[in-house]
């Protein structure tokens, strides 16, 4: 079976493997999950590293989202929009783990650790390309509201406009507002830059 099936094929094999009660049926629910996780993991990723999470933060919250993904089939719950689902989980998690983190290292700080040294640098691998017109674009998307931009790259992952709604409990007008006025602030810095 290839790893790239539409959520409308997917489903009915999801939902057989679910509620079959054998070993072999749990095994076949591993297989999809797995399919799955090998459709969406680069999405997500991408998705996840928005929240400014690390690379580590940012793949244990994406197993987490395939274990409750499996999970919520295991327990023959419905599931009609696999890659809503996925993106919802995956937007609470990542909220949760940036939270956890920001409250870490307040701790710490609090804590007047002054021999233990936390690298605010990302790393080589979350660098973005060096050019001017990409900073320039990095820095429009920076300087958006948490709201916009989380609409920006979900849309940028290839999200329906109903879809954006759902995972960020936004009304469909105010994602096509949000939408709107980013890339309208996005094309206007390509216009001063000559791009």
């Amino acid at each position: 079976m290839s790893s790239r099936f539409t959520g409308s094929i997917f489903l009915p094999l999801l939902r057989t493997a679910a509620s079959a009660d054998s070993a072999n049926g749990r095994d076949r629910l591993q297989q999809e999950v797995s399919a799955l996780f090998d459709q969406f993991r680069e999405p997500l990723l991408r998705y996840l590293w928005s929240f400014g999470l690390t690379n580590q933060d940012a793949e244990e919250v994406l197993q987490d989202v395939f274990l409750s993904l499996f999970q919520h089939l295991d327990r023959s719950k419905p599931l009609d929009n696999v890659r809503g689902w996925l993106f919802r989980v995956a937007h609470n998690l990542a909220l949760r783990r940036r939270y956890r983190n920001r409250r870490d290292s307040e701790t710490l700080a609090e804590a007047g650790s002054e021999d233990l040294a936390i690298d605010p640098a990302p790393n080589p691998e979350d660098r973005l390309a060096n050019t001017q017109t990409q900073r320039r674009l990095t820095a429009v998307v920076e300087a958006l509201p948490e709201q916009d931009r989380r609409c920006l790259f979900l849309r940028a992952e290839g999200l329906r406009y109903r879809e954006i709604a759902g995972i960020l409990d936004m009304s469909l007008g105010a994602v096509s507002l949000s939408l709107a006025r980013s890339l309208a602030r996005i094309a206007r810095s390509l216009e001063r830059s000559g791009s």
